[in-house]
């Protein structure tokens, strides 16, 4: 996150912050920022998403969290910090991912259910359901994924920073 971004002062608030989990009204976000936010984050939930290529959701996912929660008639929003240390099972060599490592996996690469399902050749909903717990990923695909989350370095059953 560079200095310059007019989002900055939520990134080092956050960043600054040692919280897991922090809830700020919408009011507060712009005490910090010194400025209003715009429409868009009033009124479209798309506006809060954790992709890091949108420059407010950079401040909130550089500084280690991200959006868990919003109540946009509340205007008020829940960053969490991800978990740090994950649960892996294994069957032999092979991962078995499930729901909550994939989500790690996704909001570590930073890119929507969407991005990521299309990365994989499957659908959103797909990916959604990995996620929720609906169904669990096949064998190949686990292996498919393993190889995704090591060229991204992602670090799994590890300490990661």
């Amino acid at each position: 996150m560079k200095a310059s971004s007019k989002y900055y002062p939520l990134y080092e608030y956050l960043n600054l912050s040692g919280e897991d989990e922090i809830t700020l009204t919408y009011a507060e976000i712009e005490t910090l920022l010194g400025q209003e936010l715009p429409r868009s984050a009033r009124t479209h939930r798309g506006w809060w998403g954790n992709r890091k290529a949108a420059s407010q959701a950079s401040a909130w996912m550089d500084a280690g969290y991200s959006m868990e929660n919003l109540d946009l008639d509340g205007e008020r929003v829940t960053f969490r910090k991800p978990l740090r240390r994950y649960e892996v099972r294994r069957e032999g060599d092979l991962v078995l991912w499930d729901g909550t490592l994939i989500k790690a996996l996704r909001t570590y690469m930073g890119v929507s259910q969407t991005q990521f399902a299309d990365h994989l050749g499957v659908r959103q909903q797909t990916v959604s359901e990995w996620e929720t717990g609906v169904y669990a990923p096949s064998r190949a695909t686990c292996k498919y994924l393993s190889l995704i989350a090591e060229r991204a370095g992602f670090g799994y059953g590890e300490e990661t920073e």
